[in-house]
């Protein structure tokens, strides 16, 4: 690892440090055990077995709240606008239980992000919730056995608890906006802490991403042999980078996951979508006018505010973490000159040593909708 990271910061962080392997797509009519095989919201690689952990989205709503474990051969991935779904195994599927051992009920969480933590042999996931009463769980991050059993929760400082309205944009707000919470888990190579970020700042910090306005993100932090909360940074999301085609239809910009690279370091995923802005790409694969933005940014916290026990940085002077741009996926293209069509990639991590060196790798959450996909994205690092 620590010749990955002196790597990543020799020089500028500029696009060429990172090379598309290639990639593979799982169409959205895939099934697993006579359910949807999609919803993948984050990947985490398994280094003793070779093979991957991605958690469902599924509320429970198509079937019981899950994770999967698979196999993905990067030998057969490629730089294709239509590359197949060779190479793309699904192993197994590991039910999500509550604290009664039971399935979760119907809309009970959000499942959007997990890491396995092999030296305590648990898993920490993230569960975005929902301000309003649809899900009854609100934002949590989880621990679990590996055999979907839980194993406690991690206990959040007050000021990300929800209070006030269903959407979070009235005055007195606090807590994450609604559908804007946790969407990340990052352990450190040194396997002492968890970290994650809420996808846009909280309600009492500031407001979501829109066009011309970013959003104050805050990073959270906890000891992993105490379960105490620690640090806390702010993190600058980006504004909106174009606007929907008409005004008033779905759009934003946030952070669905990160990888840690050090004690301080991270990449970290900045997605942005908004429906009717069609980019050339996509618009062949899919045929459906959407547009979505994919950027890989490298952070680092030392030297920024550590905001741990401030109930809102509103109106006080805070510096926020560096942000150096890694990757911006759209400008990858496949051989043969066609750029690489995006879809909504949610989850990041490091993948196994091809030709001698690491890859990383990136996934897509189709919403188990048909006109998006499960994509799987093979980047080395050069």
């Amino acid at each position: 690892m620590k010749w990955l990271l002196a790597l990543l910061l020799a020089g500028s962080a500029h696009a060429q440090h990172l090379s598309y392997l290639g990639q593979q797509i799982v169409p959205t009519s895939a099934t697993f055990r006579s359910l949807p095989a999609g919803g993948l919201s984050s990947i985490d690689y398994v280094p003793a077995t070779g093979r991957y952990l991605a958690i469902c989205d599924d509320r429970s709503d198509r079937g019981p709240a899950r994770f999967y474990e698979l196999a993905l051969d990067l030998s057969q991935f490629r730089r294709s606008a239509d590359p197949g779904h060779a190479g793309v195994t699904w192993v197994d599927m590991t039910t999500l239980r509550d604290k009664n051992g039971q399935p979760f009920g119907r809309n009970r969480i959000d499942p959007e992000s997990l890491r396995l933590d092999a030296q305590r042999q648990l898993i920490y996931w993230a569960d975005e919730g929902q301000r309003s009463s649809a899900i009854t769980e609100p934002p949590t991050l989880h621990r679990m056995h590996p055999d979907g059993t839980p194993a406690g929760d991690f206990t959040l400082p007050a000021h990300y608890r929800p209070t006030g309205s269903a959407g979070g944009l009235a005055a007195g707000d606090t807590g994450p906006h609604n559908n804007l919470a946790f969407e990340s888990v990052a352990l450190t190579p040194d396997g002492r802490t968890l970290w994650t970020m809420v996808e846009n700042g909280l309600a009492q910090d500031s407001l979501p991403a829109a066009q011309g306005q970013g959003s104050r993100a805050r990073m959270l932090s906890f000891d992993l042999d105490t379960g105490k909360a620690g640090a806390e940074y702010v993190y600058d999301v980006a504004p909106l980078p174009f606007p929907p085609a008409r005004e008033g239809d779905f759009a934003t910009n946030g952070v669905p996951d990160m990888l840690a690279l050090s004690a301080t370091e991270f990449i970290v995923i900045e997605r942005a979508y908004a429906v009717g802005a069609a980019t050339p790409g996509r618009a062949a694969l899919t045929g459906k006018p959407t547009s979505t933005t994919i950027k890989l940014f490298r952070i680092d916290t030392r030297g920024a505010t550590d905001v741990s026990g401030w109930p809102s940085i509103k109106g006080r002077d805070v510096v926020p973490v560096k942000r150096s741009l890694l990757l911006d996926l759209s400008t990858l293209t496949n051989d043969d000159g066609s750029a690489l069509a995006l879809d909504n990639i949610e989850g990041i991590t490091f993948g196994p040593m091809v030709d001698g060196k690491r890859t990383l790798i990136l996934v897509s959450d189709n919403n188990f909708n048909a006109a998006q996909f499960t994509q799987f994205i093979a980047l080395s690092i050069d």
